[in-house]
């Protein structure tokens, strides 16, 4: 971390945030080495995960497994479960925690971050990395920019913006002394996180939180292991008990409970469309004591748009990342391709030959480029879109469509093409490693298309080294994707650069480690403090004018 503070520019005082180094972990390295190490040790164990309730550890009794995906016969930890009791006392316990906490100075609720930061960014790298990868199936670079590099960024950033927010005060005029006071949200906040990303499910607890929310985290019954290790760095970083009460469980018997409390004061929420819909209707249906804000980020149905001056080598390679790295499980994962007619034959050759060299397999053979995806249920679901592409006359599968759950829930990289730009492969998200190319007629009709083919409004990309090109799609698509990029893929936004979220059917865009997110959690109170109040009710206009 930077020593340079911002008293330099006048503002708050804290310290001043660098993204995270990444790992390389190329054989020798002592990052290599010291994840194999805890591989090793986390694959030889099996972990008992309790509910954290005000600061102490909870056992239910009622246990889930969580396994490996890529060797689904594995069990890595044992979680105990929460049910409407244990939500109720989460929410109890983050109740009484609101008062201290939320009068807590700025400066010392950031130094808990800053600690786990640091914590993780050492010596706890390698045993987040291991749990994202042994527990969610992601390989060693995959797991770096999550759980490592991106956590330790959020826990920084969201310190800086949190100053640059209090910095920002109203004027004042001669006499009279203005200010904001930037109130945490009266109640408590639910946070909902979800499998993919280690990173979003330590944000979403901890940003409120540290805007002197107190919280009650669901994290996703598929990254129990991951959320385990986070909920310790935070505790030996000083969290007091009941700021973040984690409760694993039921989603629908957490929630109701969560729902039904007058209590509630924002959801914080990372998953599907139609689950923050639902979520959406039932909060209002509620009665609760303040309106309890809403901020999500679910779904999407990214695009890759490719003009006939793009450099399609670049184009191939920001395909074959950005739609197959994790499984495709990403919300921003590249999942519809439109390229030039007069293109698309040589690029989806390419892409073909590219995507038979894949390796998929166990994420501990550091040689394997994808793993498993992540339960069951998104394996069948992949099996059934993949059955249907193949019985559909207007889909072609261009490379990969093999799947097999034997050991692990495996699902190949699949490239597909289709014949009509408004079937279903071109518009739903399916979340697994398949996109979809059409190959346009010209320029125009393919913006067009992009932009009302797709409820979501995610991210998007375009390869051209023509400008105007460029220029158009940026104009034409302004709406179409929260986050645009030039001539690279539309995945892995870095806190701090591009502030992550999109729009329409994606989200409310507050986007995640970012100012704007953290403007959610407060209610700000404006203070009026005048020096030298009037004695007199009477104003000037009021006195007799004199005679002539």
């Amino acid at each position: 971390m930077s020593q340079a503070t911002f008293s330099e520019s006048g503002l708050a005082g804290a310290p001043l945030p660098r993204n995270e180094p990444v790992h390389d972990y190329a054989p020798g390295s002592p990052e290599r080495d010291a994840l194999k190490r805890e591989l090793e040790s986390m694959l030889s164990t099996c972990v008992e995960a309790p509910l954290v309730i005000d600061g102490e550890p909870v056992e239910t009794g009622v246990l889930k497994d969580a396994v490996c995906p890529h060797d689904h016969g594995h069990v890595l930890a044992k979680a105990h479960q929460g049910g409407a009791a244990e939500t109720q006392r989460a929410i109890d316990a983050a109740l009484k925690a609101h008062e201290s906490w939320s009068r807590t100075d700025w400066r010392r609720r950031a130094a808990v971050f800053l600690k786990a930061a640091d914590l993780l960014s050492g010596p706890w790298r390698a045993r987040l990395n291991a749990a994202t990868m042994l527990g969610q199936s992601k390989t060693a670079h995959q797991a770096e920019i999550d759980s490592a590099a991106e956590l330790a960024d959020f826990w920084r950033f969201n310190v800086y913006f949190m100053a640059r927010l209090y910095a920002e005060q109203p004027i004042s005029a001669e006499g009279v002394w203005n200010r904001a006071d930037y109130r945490p949200l009266e109640g408590f906040v639910y946070a909902i996180t979800p499998f993919n990303f280690t990173a979003i499910a330590g944000n979403l607890p901890t940003a409120p939180a540290l805007m002197g929310n107190t919280v009650l985290w669901k994290p996703s019954p598929h990254a129990m292991l991951s959320a385990h290790y986070v909920m310790a760095v935070l505790e030996e970083a000083g969290l007091p008990p009941g700021v973040i009460n984690l409760v694993n469980g039921d989603a629908e018997a957490v929630s109701n409970v969560a729902f039904a409390s007058e209590d509630l004061a924002g959801v914080h929420f990372t998953g599907s469309t139609a689950v923050y819909r639902a979520i959406s209707r039932k909060i209002a249906d509620g009665r609760y004591k303040n309106y309890p804000r809403l901020v999500g980020e679910t779904g999407g149905k990214n695009f890759v748009l490719i003009h006939e001056s793009a450099d399609m080598d670049a184009a191939a390679t920001a395909i074959i990342r950005g739609a197959f790295e994790y499984q495709g499980q990403k919300c921003s994962a590249a999942s519809r391709i439109f390229a030039p007619k007069a293109a698309w034959l040589q690029l989806k050759d390419r892409l073909a030959a590219q995507i038979k060299t894949i390796k998929m397999g166990d994420v501990a053979d550091f040689s394997n480029f994808m793993g498993a995806v992540i339960h069951s249920a998104a394996w069948e679901r992949h099996d059934a879109v993949l059955a249907a592409a193949a019985d559909d006359p207007d889909i072609a599968i261009v490379a990969g469509g093999g799947r097999d759950r034997t050991t692990g829930y495996f699902v190949e990289p699949t490239l597909l093409e289709s014949a009509d730009p408004g079937s279903r492969f071109m518009s739903e998200e399916f979340f697994g490693p398949i996109t979809t190319g059409f190959a346009y007629d010209d320029y125009d009709t393919a913006l067009a298309l992009i932009d009302r083919n797709s409820v979501y409004g995610l991210t998007g990309a375009v390869f051209a080294q023509d400008q105007n090109a460029v220029n158009q799609a940026s104009d034409r698509l302004r709406y179409a994707a929260g986050n645009f990029y030039i001539n690279d893929k539309p995945t892995g936004a870095v806190v701090g650069q591009q502030p992550f979220g999109g729009g329409r059917a994606s989200g409310t865009n507050d986007k995640a480690g970012s100012l704007w997110n953290l403007v959610r959690w407060t209610s700000p109170r404006t203070i009026k403090e005048t020096f030298n109040p009037p004695t007199d009710y009477r104003y000037p206009y009021m006195a007799h004018a004199d005679s002539p």
